[in-house]
């Protein structure tokens, strides 16, 4: 907490999302600029049959690069990283990525609790939690994961999601530092980045 904002300094966001993601992450990521020096990583729940089409939709509609996480490749900076579909996806202590086939987690595989585990293990207190609109309890547990080690916890207002189960289900554990809409989150992300810099 060494600047006037009183934000902490990040290292990486990582982003989780269910039912009415899509639109939400669209609405987040988009305005936000070339050069974005974060790496984003992201878990969103979609039906196994909608296989990954997500990097290629984001990567018209998203400045930074996009990528399809593969495991062993590290976490590059201002890279935006979608978990492949059927895969849980972890960061390890090396800040690489590694996929597993370990069973569901919330019916999810991937799994947003996953994500933020490692997530929170692998950066601690340099880490920024966001979790949006969804239709399960999933990254509940995680986002109290990331709070332990001392990250930047950031839950969409349930008022504001398109569903509000899984920040509820968040905030029913959870105190987390923010709670905003998505334009109030997609504020925070910039100023987090201009930090970074």
């Amino acid at each position: 907490m060494n600047n006037a904002t009183g934000l902490p300094s990040i290292e990486a966001i990582v982003i989780g999302a269910s039912a009415g993601g899509v639109e939400a992450l669209m609405n987040l990521l988009g305005p936000l600029r070339e050069g974005f020096v974060l790496p984003i990583i992201v878990v969103l729940h979609l039906p196994d049959e909608r296989r990954s089409q997500l990097a290629e939709v984001f990567a018209r509609r998203v400045a930074l690069p996009v990528l399809e996480a593969l495991d062993k490749t590290p976490v590059e900076p201002g890279t935006l990283y979608f978990a492949s579909p059927g895969y849980h996806l972890s960061v390890e202590h090396d800040r690489s990525f590694s996929l597993s086939l370990e069973d569901r987690v919330h019916h999810s595989r991937p799994a947003i609790d996953y994500l933020f585990e490692s997530a929170a293990d692998a950066y601690g207190p340099t880490l920024a939690a966001v979790l949006l609109t969804g239709a399960n309890q999933d990254g509940a547990q995680g986002l109290s994961q990331v709070k332990q080690r001392g990250g930047l916890t950031i839950v969409q207002d349930p008022d504001d999601a398109q569903v509000a189960t899984m920040p509820q289900a968040a905030l029913d554990i959870v105190q987390p530092d923010h709670i905003l809409t998505l334009r109030g989150i997609g504020r925070l992300l910039v100023e987090l980045e201009r930090i970074a810099c």
